[in-house]
């Protein structure tokens, strides 16, 4: 039997996959990952008791935007890395934007306080915890991807898991925004992203280990 007939008997009986199956299957490992994610908040950490007056203000959706923009462009890196060949990843520029965006308004918050301020803004009042609180809180949702991986077949682990853990990180710190009551965009710049950033690293060491197959 030649090269191809044996491709051919092997694929003979293979059911077709379903288009966007893919897609699905990353979605709901974020989405179980997500739930379990905001269900350590509100059991462990607390909602914010002034959370609905915040969801009518704009800091709050600062917040949202940045780092729900980093987990939507995340995400679409980790679906496309979820292939045995996977697309380019030129998309990941776009990351930069959000991150110059929110640059910009913390400049803008300097320019209107005084010098004397500015480390108060910096560093609110959790700096200390917030970058671990969001890496904790994404360890669930890292889970679901890799439950997510079972099925799939990645060959570029290390950049898999890297973008599965940017992924989670973001997602874990959009559902903290729920708790965190900080304000100031330069907080945000700087603690909320160390937090995604950790998540990535820890994702890049895991991902040669745990997306094998």
């Amino acid at each position: 039997m030649n090269t191809d007939d044996l491709i051919r008997a092997l694929a003979r009986d293979v059911p077709a996959v379903r288009r966007g199956a893919l897609r699905r299957r990353i979605l709901a490992g974020v989405g179980a990952g997500g739930l379990v994610s905001l269900l350590l908040i509100a059991l462990g950490l607390g909602f914010r008791p002034d959370l609905w007056i915040a969801m009518h203000g704009f800091a709050f959706w600062m917040k949202w935007a940045y780092t729900a923009s980093l987990g939507l462009v995340a995400i679409a890196a980790t679906i496309r890395l979820a292939r045995p060949d996977p697309a380019p990843l030129g998309l990941l520029w776009l990351l930069a934007i959000p991150v110059l965006l929110l640059a910009g308004l913390g400049i803008g918050e300097m320019a209107q306080k005084p010098a004397r301020e500015w480390l108060a803004m910096w560093l609110g009042g959790s700096w200390q915890i917030c970058p671990w609180l969001v890496l904790t809180l994404s360890v669930p949702i890292f889970a679901g991807l890799l439950w997510s991986f079972r099925r799939l077949a990645p060959t570029r682990l290390r950049a898999t898991g890297a973008a599965a853990g940017l992924a989670a990180g973001a997602c874990a710190a959009t559902l903290y925004c729920f708790h965190c009551g900080e304000a100031s965009a330069l907080f945000v710049l700087t603690w909320y992203s160390l937090g995604i950033v950790l998540a990535a690293g820890l994702g890049a060491l895991a991902g040669p280990r745990l997306l094998r197959w």
